[in-house]
């Protein structure tokens, strides 16, 4: 469900013209270039994807936000109109429009048109690109199953005589799937990884992109089918007509070992310098969406996670602050801890991302002191850290120049790790390489599930009782693998959002505390009277500002509450809705209304 790709200058005219909407079923692109003479050389070759990067490549917001801000760890101070209840029809989706298939059109086009490139440039470099294309045409399908569910899968460029939006029937997810697969197969036997493509800035579409694509895909589509026992478009059971779950998953964990193997990756040291540095970590990070302050390419990532206005107040939750483990490997033993206690003594990897004791900011003076929550902005105690340039000027210029990691050799080992246990071949090697590892790299001493010194976590066990296939709880090896992926992974491109999608928890968006609100961080009786105190900070009680908070306990939307009215846990009280339906979204009524054949409607949506 990422609504997420914006459209950025193409890098010439000639390209330009190849996007236009209102050419896609009317008009020859051949009206536009120089057909005889395109794709003869590895320039045109090289331009034609560069126009594809720049039209599908994910904006600087769009991963360090993204989808993760309307998730059970994220609070927002209105929530997304999707889950609003009763707001969502198919009246007001879009997305199925002509321009919204446009980019697909340009990846066939690439791939019919390119073969006059064929013996002009070398085999190599034309096979490169050919697998460039492929991957993209792949990722565009991808994302919108995603979003709809059974799509058309499209595999050449619709004529005005072919029509194929507007009168196609909508194919199988599974059979659309299947032929992604085979589109990312094609990708990654073909595509390079040399240094010539694995570049400095990490920006360009290579082997290694492909193949932890293709990782993080195929482990999205293959917990679908093992976690959903339907397929949400029809409400009927999968078919497994062409590959099953445990397919997937394998070809997720071979996809994933290939990227282990190459030696090409590995652990950077500091899990921060990920996030706040303008040159990429070049050992951990794939993929990037690089920015550059000396040529004016900077973001405004930092001023959305601190302005009371520009943004959606965004604050991390209890829910997600009690994932992180103590550093000795095991969890804690109750999260009713004080705001400046509850950072003691654990994984390093939360105050990294989370504000806590001891972090600093240069002020607008240009003074460097610590650094408190503002409620002014905070909606649950918490604040969000990771992405935020500590410079007060970032705060409100769209300034920050920090390059932001689309997809880490982190995820890998995570992908792997997951798709391993899932076909039951978890082993303490396994664990080590992956899970271990990047606790390693956190201060936590690994411990492996099942061994004598493992201790359950009845807070993570709670947190996903009955949520297993069929309503069965999951084994400790799962529910850390799931820890893991949310200490590691969380506001990053959405992983949560498609985790909780995948794992058929949709629910937890809606649920949060009790049905209410979002939960926030735990004041004593005497704290809630007489206040507490955050990096030398005092907050208490009282009208709305960067040091007070107002506590309405009415339950009303948009206010604050505690949960035992005098202390507890605080929340921030806002009501979503979820129902089944909402694993897929509707198919637009304009886009039904020129094509009969896309009915029936998704399942629940009529």
């Amino acid at each position: 469900m990422k609504n997420i790709f914006k459209t950025i200058i193409f890098v010439s005219a000639a390209v330009a013209a190849l996007s236009s909407c209102s050419d896609f079923l009317t008009k020859e692109p051949t009206n536009k270039i120089n057909a005889g003479s395109y794709f003869s050389s590895e320039t045109d070759l090289k331009m034609f994807t560069d126009g594809m990067l720049k039209d599908y490549l994910p904006g600087f917001t769009t991963v360090a936000i993204g989808d993760d801000a309307y998730t059970d760890f994220c609070a927002t101070k209105s929530g997304s109109d999707f889950y609003h209840p009763g707001l969502w029809t198919a009246e007001k989706q879009s997305g199925w429009s002509t321009g919204n298939f446009s980019f697909i059109r340009k990846c066939n086009y690439m791939l019919e048109n390119m073969t006059r490139a064929k013996g002009k440039v070398a085999d190599e470099t034309y096979y490169h690109y050919r697998g460039v294309a492929h991957f993209w045409r792949a990722y565009a399908h991808y994302i919108k199953i995603q979003t709809f569910g059974n799509i058309p899968w499209i595999d050449h460029v619709a004529q005005p005589s072919d029509s194929v939006l507007l009168y196609a029937p909508r194919d199988d997810r599974e059979y659309v799937f299947h032929n992604i697969l085979a589109d990312l197969d094609s990708a990654s036997n073909n595509c390079l990884g040399t240094t010539k493509y694995l570049t400095v800035g990490r920006t360009y579409v290579n082997k290694w992109v492909v193949l932890a694509m293709k990782a993080k895909m195929c482990l999205y589509e293959a917990a679908y089918r093992r976690y959903h026992s339907v397929n949400p478009s029809t409400n009927e059971a999968w078919n497994n007509k062409y590959e099953t779950a445990e397919d997937l998953y394998r070809e997720a964990a071979n996809a994933a070992e290939e990227v282990m193997n190459s030696g090409a990756f590995s652990l950077n040291s500091s899990y921060s310098a990920l996030f706040l540095s303008e040159n990429i970590p070049t050992d951990e990070v794939i993929w990037s969406r690089q920015a550059n302050a000396s040529a004016s390419v900077t973001h405004d990532v930092t001023w959305y996670y601190n302005s009371a206005t520009y943004g959606q107040k965004y604050s991390p939750t209890k829910e997600y602050v009690n994932m992180f483990l103590k550093t000795d490997g095991n969890p804690i033993a109750s999260d009713q801890m004080s705001p400046d206690e509850e950072f003691t003594g654990r994984d390093a990897r939360l105050s990294q991302t989370v504000l806590g004791p001891g972090h600093k900011w240069v002020n607008s003076a240009g003074v460097t002191e610590l650094k408190a929550p503002d409620f002014s902005v905070t909606l649950t105690g918490y604040a969000w850290i990771k992405w935020n340039v500590e410079d007060a000027v970032n705060y409100s210029k769209s300034l920050s120049n920090n390059s932001v990691p689309i997809l880490r050799y982190a995820e890998v080992l995570l992908d792997y790790a997951e798709a391993k246990a899932e076909l039951g071949e978890m082993t303490e090697d396994v664990w080590s390489a992956t899970i271990g590892a990047l606790r390693k790299r956190a201060g936590v001493k690994s411990i492996y599930p099942g061994s004598a010194d493992y201790q359950k976590d009845p807070i993570l066990e709670n947190y996903y009782a009955g949520t297993g296939v069929g309503g069965a709880d999951l084994s400790d090896m799962i529910l850390e693998i799931r820890r893991e992926r949310a200490t590691e992974l969380t506001m990053e491109w959405g992983n949560r959002q498609d985790d909780l999608m995948r794992w058929n928890l949709g629910s937890f968006i809606e649920r949060r505390y009790n049905h209410q609100g979002w939960r926030g961080i735990y004041l004593t009786a005497e704290q809630a009277k007489n206040g507490f105190t955050i990096n030398g900070t005092t907050f208490k009680i009282g009208s709305t500002s960067p040091t007070s908070y107002k506590v309405a306990n009415s339950g009303s939307d948009a206010t604050w509450s505690l949960t035992e009215k005098t202390y507890g846990y605080l929340v921030y009280n806002y009501k979503l809705e979820w129902s089944d339906k909402m694993y897929t979204r509707p198919i637009p009524v304009t886009a039904i209304t020129l094509n009969k054949n896309l009915l029936p409607q998704n399942y629940g949506w009529n």
